[in-house]
């Protein structure tokens, strides 16, 4: 008779294992999903990405996804090769989320600030940032960069994707680094992969926001502080200040991050203690210097912006929040908040000091409050570290990947089959289907006209320059003078920028011309046009009208277009 093999008990524990993990992925996906009501992000909840969605075809695509994922899991990437697989396989995995829309208005901030860059040359924009230049509370590094990209490669949205999914890419390769420095290849490859079990944070490099290149300059700088103070290497004693400083020019809520530089130094002290304290005396005397050098440069504007920041966007935390469940259990997979806390008890089983470098922005974001997803992104490769630090406790390499892999997946299905459809179909999305159509139309400028929000306070000015993100077209703004509301209506509204948004001049309207397209941005579909647009449109052709409804707020784009006789 012929001889069957077996398998032995290891391969049988193995598998039983593999079915386990299986189960309870599909499981937390379908808890997720009936309790979807305890999400209350203000972006991309459950409550609305699921509620339309076809749910009978998400479960057999994660049943599909999980398979594919033991199968995945059989490979072992060597220490060589997981920097390049990590970046590109997260860029790709971001670029799924490319067709989304810009959904949130900030964009409109960021796009004028790099236009006048554009236009105007680096000279120009270093001058007048925080003077013809408005800036709110923003700082100058992103809008710089974001300028930069249009004057090398062309004003389109294409380009600031790509530019944006590569500073991501590069985060995830960064965290692996973190991880490997710290400790070793295991953790460093476990917490890059995981910041792909996070949907909320896939879609956001599709998005002309500063986030992500801010959580990209905050990982750099812990990166290459701890070379700097581990090694005392001389290229990272000037490369770490230097990475400081970026991550401060990015974004305000980085500085409050930065303070885990000391605890950094401090983990470090069980080592050699009088070199480490050399280095960072060294390191910190350089940053000191260059940020202070930098901060001189426009200490009014500075001034005043954390002036701002202290008496409204501070008090506006409390207003303004999401759920710690919501960010942690929703917006990021539950397998990646489960080993994160895990990794306390073994971090404290071991007495390891240098737990303290990845937990410490964590650590802050718990015991201030900081509750908005948006405030917490910058430090979810800290929290990927700490997912990373607990699971390189499973001696099965294979089951550890197909943890991982599971929990990536099922990132993956919840952006591209709830994530995705959900910000394609809210009104946003009707200024891009717009600014597609006015690039086929054979005209070299298009007047824009804006109609008051009936329902919601935005000033729609802020509208155009999101419009002109979408479209090669010349913009000629006719600002219809529209009424703001009241000071104590906006005063601690979180969309307040908008009232105080100065229309740039490169939009100021010349004299009309026969051959000019003509885009009427409204806050519903028949919203009456008032006669100075009637008599402007009078023997043009209607050219579309795009009306994809908005369930979900009152604040809703419709665009109309009209072609020249």
């Amino acid at each position: 008779m012929p001889v069957v093999d077996r398998p032995g008990p290891e391969q049988s524990n193995q598998r039983l294992l593999a079915l386990l993990v299986s189960l309870v992925t599909l499981t937390a996906f379908a808890a997720l999903y009936v309790f979807r009501s305890l999400d209350d992000n203000r972006l991309t909840s459950w409550q609305w990405a699921f509620e339309r969605a076809d749910i009978v075809w998400v479960f057999p695509a994660l049943a599909v996804g999980t398979a594919l994922a033991y199968a995945v899991s059989g490979i072992s990437v060597p220490g060589r090769w997981q920097a390049p697989a990590l970046f590109v396989s997260s860029f790709l995995a971001a670029a799924f989320l490319w067709g989304a829309p810009e959904v949130i208005v900030d964009t409109a901030r960021y796009f004028v600030q790099a236009k006048y860059f554009e236009l105007y040359g680096v000279e120009f924009f270093l001058r007048e940032w925080g003077g013809e230049i408005a800036v709110w509370t923003d700082l100058p590094l992103v809008p710089f960069l974001h300028g930069l990209v249009f004057t090398l490669f062309g004003e389109a949205r294409i380009a600031v994707q790509i530019f944006t999914t590569f500073l991501f890419s590069a985060t995830v390769v960064v965290t692996w680094l973190i991880g490997r420095t710290l400790w070793d290849d295991t953790v460093g490859g476990v917490a890059g992969a995981l910041l792909l079990a996070m949907p909320y944070l896939l879609t956001q490099p599709a998005l002309m926001l500063v986030d992500v290149p801010a959580m990209f300059f905050l990982s750099l700088a812990v990166f290459t502080t701890i070379k700097a103070v581990r090694d005392g290497d001389s290229r990272f004693l000037v490369a770490a200040p230097l990475a400081i400083t970026l991550a401060m020019l990015s974004k305000y809520s980085v500085w409050l991050m930065l303070s885990v530089v000391p605890v950094i130094v401090l983990a470090h002290l069980e080592r050699d203690w009088r070199p480490v304290l050399k280095r960072a005396a060294a390191m910190g005397l350089a940053t000191i210097l260059l940020a202070g050098t930098v901060a001189l440069m426009k200490f009014d504007v500075v001034a005043a912006q954390l002036k701002l920041l202290w008496s409204y966007q501070l008090p506006g935390l409390a207003r303004w929040g999401e759920s710690h469940v919501s960010t942690f259990l929703f917006q990021v997979h539950p397998f990646v908040t489960a080993a994160a806390l895990c990794s306390i008890a073994v971090a404290l089983a071991r007495r390891d000091r240098r737990y303290a470098i990845i937990a410490w922005m964590l650590l802050l974001i718990v015991a201030l409050g900081i509750k908005r997803t948006r405030y917490v992104l910058i430090a979810l490769p800290m929290l990927a570290l700490m997912a990373g630090y607990a699971l390189r406790e499973m001696s099965d390499g294979r089951m550890r990947r197909f943890v991982v892999s599971c929990a990536v997946v099922s990132a993956l299905v919840t952006a591209v089959f709830g994530y995705l459809p959900l910000l394609k179909g809210m009104s946003a999305a009707n200024l891009m289907a717009a600014g597609e159509r006015l690039d086929a139309m054979e005209v070299d400028r298009v007047e824009v006209f804006t109609l008051p929000q009936e329902r919601s306070i935005v000033n729609p000015a802020v509208l155009v320059p999101i419009l002109d993100l979408y479209t090669g077209k010349q913009i000629v703004y006719r600002d219809g003078a529209l009424t703001p509301p009241a000071p104590q209506t906006i005063s601690t509204s979180p969309l307040r920028f908008t009232w105080e948004f100065a229309t740039p001049p490169y939009y100021a309207p010349g004299p009309s011309s026969p051959g000019d397209a003509v885009a009427v941005i409204a806050s519903h579909a028949g919203q009456a046009l008032p006669d100075n647009i009637n008599t402007r449109i009078k023997g043009m052709q209607p050219s579309g009208t795009f009306s994809a409804p908005d369930r979900i707020f009152k604040f809703k784009t419709f665009v109309h277009l009209y072609h020249p006789p």
